[in-house]
């Protein structure tokens, strides 16, 4: 089809578009036959966009440490930074969805970009911490759009037939935003601070904005969606799932009982969630179809991506953490990310190209039995634990992060189909909700768990600890040896074998408190991938099981015919 076509009206753009090529929902574009050079050129944008909107919050994420001292805040203030991120990201798409549907995509894709780059420029010349949070969040609003618009290129590289393919694709690029912000930020760094990476991220938008307005997306079909009382529940909505993403993501750095605020910002969720869902469930036209979201599969989908997410926080929170604690930097862990990143594209390419409409639920249970097995080989880790002892088991839970997400998606948007698109909305908050607020959960479930169970290990080993004990005295001896040739005083020496003594201890408590993390987050992720297998078979169990029943039925039948002849 000629590109010529695109400037008509959209009732004759229409009429020349082939059955397979007319878009499947308002605000979503024509997807017609394009040469293969276009093709090229749809998927390098599309790569070019995502991997744009999402390396800034991956690398805020991966180096957060070093951020915090760049900007001379605490530990506890630079956390705000990738939580205000996700506050405002999480929320976002309920509104985005409906403004492509009603002002069209190309407007949506302009104020998209101008943002995001206004976004990326704001950080060159704002440098104390109060700014750095406002841009974080405006940033998290913009990369909402960025994501959306890098999964619409890709679909356009593909034929129709494998046009799924694309979707996954396109949904997976954001998994490889964190492995690759660890392998390329530390070199940035090292250059020029945190400054390199904003000249970095600057030069990304401004590749990628060129680009996009050079290479326009097909049009899109217009409709008008917004009602007023939209706006209600979104302001009802996105301050109750922000103090929500505060709750989960500061809960365990400022401990869930010493913050009062926590216990305020949780009470303050409650009361405004409490109040959108009041409006959205009596409303014709809902922003959110609860009644929707109620049914069982979709209730069964979202119980999914929180689980994978949950568990899947093995890696980000876990896995890194605990190397972390063993005193290793992100240097000495360059080849893990590799073996991630590797892992991480695998899987995505898998994902797309076994890809079976008709078993969706298959890659989600295959998923979860990675991570078993993967959280199941970290939880007899020791202190002497290096990165080359994780690569196959980071490897695994990195494959099945990107082998899960493109199927969950495409079920969602397979229930969305069957009911004529209406309910797209919902399911995309859903969807990001489940991506975004889960893996909150799943840090600071495994940040809580962790600490928990480190100061239960830390109890029982120094109770074990007797200073009468010889072996103990043995033990001190041989530490305080150490310091022979420096300290002179014995008493010193003693002092100092002591304090190293309670830093082993400390170490070990933390190595059995990681492990203990790890065989749960194993066992949760076993048990998981059993009900997603039991949920998946048992329409089929139940369909044989009435089968026999109906042929025991007849055979009883016939058996009381015969005797009722004879």
């Amino acid at each position: 089809m000629s590109r010529r076509h695109w400037d008509l009206p959209w009732e004759e753009f229409l009429a020349t578009l082939k059955p397979h090529e007319r878009p499947v929902l308002p605000g979503s574009p024509a997807t017609p036959d394009h040469t293969t050079p276009w093709r090229l050129a749809y998927a390098f944008v599309g790569v070019l966009v995502a991997l744009t909107g999402s390396l800034g919050n991956a690398a805020v994420t991966a180096d957060l440490p070093q951020l915090a001292g760049a900007l001379g805040v605490t530990a506890t203030e630079a956390a705000w930074l990738p939580v205000v991120f996700v506050m405002t990201n999480a929320c976002m798409n309920l509104l985005l969805v409906k403004f492509r549907m009603q002002y069209g995509l190309r407007l949506f894709t302009e104020i998209i970009l101008v943002v995001f780059l206004a976004t990326a420029a704001a950080h060159l010349f704002l440098e104390d911490y109060g700014s750095t949070l406002i841009v974080r969040g405006v940033a998290g609003m913009a990369a909402a759009g960025m994501s959306t618009l890098g999964i619409l290129y890709i679909i356009q590289a593909f034929p129709a037939q494998h046009r799924l393919k694309g979707i996954i694709i396109g949904v997976g690029l954001s998994s490889l935003a964190i492995p690759l912000a660890r392998l390329g930020v530390m070199r940035l760094l090292d250059l020029d601070q945190w400054r390199a990476f904003y000249m970095f991220e600057l030069g990304l938008v401004l590749v990628a904005l060129p680009a996009v307005f050079a290479l326009r997306m097909p049009p899109s079909q217009r409709v008008r969606v917004f009602e007023k009382l939209d706006f209600v529940t979104f302001a009802l909505f996105a301050p109750g799932v922000a103090l929500l993403t505060a709750v989960l993501g500061l809960g365990r750095i400022v401990w869930w009982t010493e913050a009062a605020w926590i216990g305020w910002a949780l009470a303050g969720a409650i009361v405004l969630l409490t109040a959108a869902v009041l409006i959205e469930y009596n409303r014709t036209n809902p922003l959110i179809d609860l009644k929707w979201l109620a049914g069982r599969d979709l209730v069964r989908l979202l119980l999914a991506i929180l689980l994978v997410r949950i568990v899947l926080s093995e890696q980000t929170t876990g896995a890194v953490g605990f190397l972390q604690q063993m005193g290793l930097v992100p240097q000495q862990m360059q080849g893990l990310f590799v073996v991630m990143l590797i892992a991480t594209a695998a899987g995505t390419l898998v994902s797309a190209f076994t890809l079976n409409p008709m078993k969706l639920w298959k890659p989600i249970s295959i998923a979860l039995v990675m991570i078993a097995v993967g959280a199941f080989i970290d939880s007899h880790a020791t202190v002497l634990t290096r990165p080359t002892q994780l690569y196959f088991s980071q490897a695994l839970l990195a494959f099945a992060a990107a082998f899960f997400i493109g199927p969950t998606m495409i079920l969602g948007f397979g229930k969305v189909l069957q009911g004529g698109g209406k309910n797209m909305v919902s399911f995309i908050v859903l969807f990001s909700i489940g991506q975004n607020v889960g893996g909150l959960m799943g840090s600071a479930l495994v940040g809580t768990i962790q600490t928990l169970r480190e100061k239960f290990h830390s109890s029982q080993l120094s109770e074990s600890i007797s200073l009468g004990d010889p072996e103990t005295v043995l033990r001190l001896q041989q530490l305080g040896g150490a310091y022979a040739h420096v300290i002179g005083d014995a008493a010193q020496r003693q002092g100092a074998a002591l304090r190293l003594l309670q830093q082993q201890v400390s170490q070990q408590a933390q190595v059995l408190a990681y492990n203990d993390v790890f065989l749960l987050i194993s066992g949760a992720a076993a048990i998981g991938a059993a009900w997603v297998a039991l949920n998946h078979y048992r329409p089929k169990l139940e369909a044989r099981r009435a089968a026999r029943q109906a042929q025991t039925q007849a055979s009883d039948a016939a058996a009381s015919v015969a005797t009722a002849v004879d």
